[in-house]
């Protein structure tokens, strides 16, 4: 079973065997639920996404208090209440997996609604095509405009067209630096001139990337650039739902005037209107297509026809394979939502959030790194004793100041000093939300130095919370003159 044909202007051949010119595309402003739809998703996401750096999330004082923050900066992220340092990127490795299985059981259900409603590159080029039809008008008078000589009226029209894109890609952009630094803040530098020079790098490739993705190349983005159209289609099977052409209803098409009968022929009058409303400039009539992103403004063009013309709507609809492919009519089926691949892709949606959630609750809110010095390995001091350095970093997780006390178990007869603190005195201080490395020197009596084996004695570091008793500990080895 074909699934997905590959046709439409898009690969279409010249004469010489190479591909033909990009046909440029002029959709026309469909009316229905679908578009409606699209129109409401447009101002959530798009409200989400300019809205979201500005929100605030107290943490404690001397804490950011931007609600969602990627700070590179200081290796870590947050969001809201949660915060994730560098050395937990699995839970973003954990949220990609359960984007990418949540986008598998989406479009086995109902095809490329990802694409054809909240695809960025879909939202940005629907935003770009509405502002382009506010300056040049709908379709024909757009293609009037194109077709016509240079004048004073098509130069203004097209300047403010573009001017328009480049200053929706600059809040774009604008919007995006905002997630890598407190938004006010670098807010009031960029518009004074105060800002990072890699803020204004930044803002100018995604200014650029938006008006070029979203207004110049438009579909071209979502057929030769993007991976997914290739990839959908293993997760189609015959009961997936699709928005079809229903032949069986529609042929024979063919023009119609009023009065004449119905008798013999299908209820498709061969309008074209489902193509003209194509943001993607294809044929629904073809069959599937690769092209095809699933936005359904072809269902409320064709229903708007029938409704004209006085015969039942659907004739473009969501449906199955299964359901195309049926004989008659009579012989059609319910849509299959549970079936194998739905439920696998579900289980195992539950099993990644189940065990993210699991770690999550486990997860330690002290943790320790154990660096030994490696030039020297060990210093020998004027009595005969043995030293070692390390660097013992304590991270604290939580948004209060952590009192700690480092301590060296299992190394008999060693004694240990915390460079910067007076001898004997290992008792710390953690500041909320921090990451503090310490030098530490372990030091080996001579009459211990006997007990090193080969490899090494090993011990190691204990860091005990002087507030909730909590304690930490990290392997280490204490070396010798056998060990290098």
């Amino acid at each position: 079973m074909n699934m997905m044909n590959r046709t439409g202007d898009a690969f279409t051949r010249d004469a010489a065997g190479g591909y033909a010119p990009r046909k440029k595309i002029y959709p026309k402003l469909a009316h229905g639920t679908f578009r409606k739809l699209k129109w409401t998703v447009m101002a959530v996401t798009l409200g989400i996404y300019y809205v979201l750096p500005w929100l605030r999330w107290y943490r404690g004082p001397n804490l950011p208090d931007q609600a969602f923050l990627l700070d590179f900066a200081n290796q870590r992220l947050f969001f809201g209440p949660i915060e994730i340092w560098a050395q937990e990127l699995y839970y973003i490795t954990g949220l990609l997996i359960l984007s990418a299985l949540g986008l598998f059981l989406v479009t086995a259900v109902a095809g490329r609604v990802w694409c054809g409603y909240a695809c960025p590159q879909t939202v940005w080029t629907d935003l770009m095509i509405a502002v382009e039809r506010l300056w040049q008008g709908d379709r024909n008078t757009r293609m009037r405009l194109d077709s016509a000589p240079w004048s004073f009226e098509k130069i203004w029209k097209k300047a403010a067209t573009h001017v328009s894109w480049v200053l929706i890609a600059l809040a774009t952009g604008g919007a995006f630096v905002f997630y890598f630094r407190d938004a006010p803040t670098l807010a009031h530098e960029l518009m004074t001139a105060e800002a990072p020079a890699v803020a204004y790098a930044f803002l100018g490739v995604f200014t650029g990337t938006t008006y070029l993705l979203g207004g110049i190349a438009r579909e071209q983005v979502c057929i030769y650039m993007c991976p997914w159209p290739r990839i959908q289609s293993a997760m189609y099977d015959r009961d997936s739902l699709l928005i079809s052409y229903r032949d069986w209803r529609g042929e024979p098409r063919g023009p119609h005037k009023k009065g004449q009968s119905w008798e013999g022929r299908g209820d498709c009058v061969d309008c074209t209107a489902c193509v003209t409303v194509c943001p993607m400039g294809i044929d629904i009539r073809n069959g599937s297509q690769l092209e095809c992103i699933q936005c359904a403004l072809c269902i409320d063009a064709c229903d708007e026809i029938m409704h004209r013309v006085g015969r039942p709507t659907g004739l473009i609809a969501y449906d199955t394979f299964r359901n195309l492919e049926a004989p008659t009519h009579e012989q059609r089926v319910p849509v299959r939502v549970l079936r194998p691949r739905i439920l696998v892709y579900g289980a195992l949606m539950m099993l990644v959030g189940g065990l993210m959630l699991a770690a999550w609750m486990m997860r330690a809110t002290l943790e320790v790194s154990v660096l030994h010095d490696r030039n020297p390995i060990y210093v020998q001091l004027s009595d005969g004793s043995l030293r070692n350095g390390y660097v013992v970093k304590i991270l604290n997780k939580t948004h209060e100041t952590r009192h700690v006390r480092l301590e060296v178990v299992g190394l008999d007869g060693a004694g240990m000093q915390v460079v910067g603190f007076p001898a004997g005195e290992a008792s710390i201080d953690i500041v909320p939300d921090d990451l503090r490395a310490l030098k530490v020197l372990v030091t080996m009596p001579a009459g211990r130095r006997g007990g090193l084996a080969r490899g090494g004695a090993p011990f190691r570091f204990a860091i005990v919370d002087a507030n909730d008793g909590t304690i930490v500990n990290h392997d280490a080895t204490f070396k010798g003159p056998d060990n290098e």
